[in-house]
C-alpha cells in the first residue's frame, strides 16, 4: 500500500510545481535549445566523423578518447570577456575515496581548459588509501599551470566507537583546521583572488570555512540528478513532515519521488535511508546544507535525466548545472588482457566488475561461477577479496583464485573466460569485443557504460546504487535486471539460475535495451562538445562564478 502521507505531500508539491513548471528556468530552456541545435547538426557532421573514425577503427578505445579530448576548447571560444580581473582561484575539496577524487579532478580539468581566467587548487585528504597518494603524485608530475594539488597533512584516525558513517563524518570534520591553514597560506599573494570553494557532496562542513573567508560555496555532486532529488525529498519528508523512514523498512510502501515517473518500492530505495543511527543521519546532515551553496554541478546531462533536472530547477535547490558525463580515461595498461580481448568476436564477451568496494562471500562467488560456466558465454570477471570484518581498508586482488572458485572452474572455462583482480574498466568497456556489463551500478560505472554503448545487467551492492539500477531499468529502459535490491549484509544470495537468465538477456544482440544504450552513448559523447547541453551548462557555471566576484 502506498504511503498516504507521502502521497498527500507529493500532491501538495505537484500543485505548486505545476505553476512553476510553466516558467521553467533559463538554464533548462538553453539546454533544450542546445539539444535541438545538435540534432539538426548531427547528420551534417556524420560524414566528417566517419572519416575520423576510420583512423581509429583498429583501436576503439582510442576513438573514445579522441572524442572526449575534443572537449578541450580553445580559449577564444570561452565565456564572455566582460569579466576582466586578476586570475580567479577556486579551491576544490573532494571527499575520501578514489571515485570522488577522480571525478572532481576531471571536472577541474574541464574548467581550466575552458577558461584561462580560472585556476584551481585541489586539496586532497587521505586516510588509508595508498592509491590516493599515488594518484596525487602522478597528477603533480603530469599537470602544470592552472591546476595544482596539495595533500593535506595526515592526522591520526578519529577514535570513535560509532558506525562507519560517524567515523567518516568525524574524519572530515577533523580536516577543517587543515583546510583553513592551507587556504590562508595559498592566498597570501595578490596575484590570485579566491573566487570560492567547490566542495564534494559529503564535505558540507567546509561551507563554514568558505564563510570565514567570505567567499561562496559551490558543490560538485558526483552522483546523478535523481539521487540528488531523492536526498532533498527525504530531507523534506523527515524535517517538514516528521516521516520516519526507518519504520518503513521491509514494508510494501511505495514512495512517490518528484523526479521519477514510477513509484519506488521501499525495498528498492537505498538502504542507507533506513539506517536510523548511521548512514541515514549522515546523508540528512549533508542534504540539510545543500541549500547554503550558490550552485550545484551534477555529474549528469540533460538528455539522460531531463525530468530530474527539471524538478531540481523549479526552486527546490540552488542553481543546477548538469556538466557530465565526467569520465576518467587514464588507467593502467594490461597488455595481456587486451590481447585476449582482441582475439574474441565483436560484442561476444560479458564483463563482470563491481567497483572498488564490491566483493562477495564464497557462496555467492560459487553461484556466479556456475552461472558463467552453464551459460557458455565468453566472460571477463574482475574478482576481489573481501575486507576482513572490523578492518578499515579496501578490497585487494585475490592471491589464490583456485581457493575461491569451484574446483576445476578455471580449467573448464580457460577457452572462454578470464578471471583477474583489478581491471582497467573504461578500456575494457570501450573494447569492441565487450557486449555486456554486469555492474554494481555505481554512477561512474553507469556513465562509462553509456559512453561506450555497452548495456548493463544491474546488481547494486551499496550506497545509492539501488536507485541507479531502478532508474536505468524502470525509468530509462536502458538496462536489464539481475537484481534491483540486494541485501548482502542480510545474507542474500543470488542463485546461478537468476544470474544466468540476466546474462543471456543482456547479451541479446538486437534487443531494444542495446539500441537505446547505443543511441544514448552517441548523445553522451557530444554533450560536452560546443553546442552540447553540458558544454553550455559548464559555461554558465564559470560565468556565474566570475560574476559573483565583480
Amino acid at each position: 500500500m502506498r504511503n498516504k502521507f507521502n502521497q498527500r505531500k507529493y500532491e501538495k508539491e505537484a500543485s505548486t510545481n505545476k505553476k512553476i513548471h510553466v516558467e521553467r528556468s533559463n538554464d533548462i530552456i538553453q539546454s533544450i535549445k542546445a539539444v535541438r541545435l545538435r540534432a539538426r547538426e548531427f547528420n551534417e557532421s556524420k560524414a566528417a566523423e566517419s572519416s575520423t573514425h576510420c583512423h581509429y577503427k583498429r583501436n576503439p578505445f582510442q576513438w573514445q578518447l579522441h572524442q572526449y579530448k575534443c572537449t578541450t576548447i580553445p580559449h577564444h571560444h570561452l565565456s564572455s570577456s566582460k569579466y576582466k580581473m586578476k586570475k580567479a582561484e577556486l579551491v576544490f575539496i573532494p571527499s575520501l575515496g578514489m571515485g570522488h577524487l577522480v571525478s572532481m579532478v576531471e571536472i577541474a580539468k574541464l574548467i581550466i581548459n575552458r577558461d584561462n581566467r580560472v585556476s584551481i587548487t585541489v586539496l586532497i585528504m587521505n586516510l588509508f588509501d595508498s592509491q590516493v597518494s599515488a594518484y596525487s603524485q602522478s597528477l603533480q608530475s603530469t599537470l602544470t599551470g592552472s591546476i595544482r594539488f596539495m595533500e593535506l597533512p595526515q592526522l591520526a584516525p578519529p577514535t570513535t566507537t560509532g558506525s562507519r558513517a560517524h567515523f567518516l563524518s568525524s574524519f572530515i570534520d577533523s580536516q577543517i583546521p587543515l583546510v583553513q591553514n592551507a587556504v590562508t597560506d595559498l592566498f597570501g599573494s595578490d596575484t590570485r583572488r579566491l573566487a570560492g570553494f567547490v566542495i564534494d557532496m559529503f564535505c558540507t562542513c567546509m561551507i563554514d570555512v568558505a564563510n570565514q573567508f567570505r567567499v561562496p560555496s559551490y558543490m560538485f555532486f558526483t552522483s546523478g540528478a535523481a539521487f540528488l532529488d531523492l536526498m532533498l525529498h527525504v530531507r523534506s519528508l523527515t524535517d517538514d513532515y516528521n516521516q520516519v523512514l526507518s519504520e518503513l523498512k521491509d514494508s510494501d510502501t511505495e514512495f512517490t519521488v518528484p523526479s521519477l515517473v514510477n513509484p519506488v518500492p521501499a525495498k528498492v530505495l537505498p538502504q542507507v535511508f533506513f539506517d536510523k543511527d548511521g548512514w541515514a543521519d549522515y546523508l540528512l546532515q549533508h542534504a540539510r546544507r545543500f541549500g547554503e551553496t550558490k550552485g550545484i554541478m551534477v555529474n549528469t546531462f540533460v538528455e539522460l535525466e531531463s525530468r530530474a533536472v527539471d524538478c531540481l530547477s523549479n526552486g527546490r535547490a540552488p542553481p543546477i548545472y548538469p556538466v557530465g558525463p565526467i569520465i576518467n580515461f587514464q588507467c593502467k595498461d594490461n597488455p595481456d588482457l587486451m590481447t585476449w580481448l582482441d582475439k574474441q568476436p565483436e560484442a561476444s564477451v560479458v564483463f563482470l566488475c563491481f567497483g572498488s568496494m564490491g566483493t562477495f562471500e564464497p557462496v555467492q562467488v560459487t553461484e556466479i561461477a556456475n552461472a558463467l560456466e552453464r551459460s557458455g558465454i565468453r566472460f571477463f570477471w574482475s574478482l576481489r577479496t573481501p575486507v576482513p570484518e572490523g578492518k578499515m581498508s579496501l578490497p585487494t586482488d585475490c592471491t589464490n583464485l583456485e581457493e575461491l572458485l569451484p574446483d576445476g572452474f578455471l580449467d573448464r572455462t580457460a577457452e572462454i573466460g578470464r578471471v583477474i583482480g583489478w581491471a582497467p574498466q573504461v578500456a575494457v568497456l570501450a573494447h569492441k569485443a565487450v557486449g555486456g556489463f554486469v555492474s554494481h551500478c555505481g554512477w561512474n560505472s553507469t556513465l562509462e557504460s553509456l559512453w561506450c554503448g555497452v548495456p548493463v545487467a544491474t546488481w547494486p551492492l551499496y550506497a545509492e546504487q539501488q536507485l541507479n539500477a531502478f532508474v536505468m531499468v524502470k525509468e530509462s529502459k536502458m538496462a536489464v535486471e539481475i537484481r534491483l535490491a540486494y541485501d548482502k549484509e542480510g545474507g542474500d544470495v543470488v542463485k546461478a539460475e537468476e544470474i544466468e537468465r540476466g546474462i543471456r538477456c543482456l547479451m541479446e544482440h538486437d534487443s531494444e535495451v542495446r539500441k537505446k544504450v547505443k543511441t544514448m552513448g552517441e548523445i553522451s559523447r557530444k554533450t560536452l562538445l560546443e553546442g552540447g547541453s553540458s558544454y553550455a551548462s559548464l559555461g554558465r557555471f564559470i560565468d556565474d562564478v566570475l560574476a559573483k566576484m565583480s
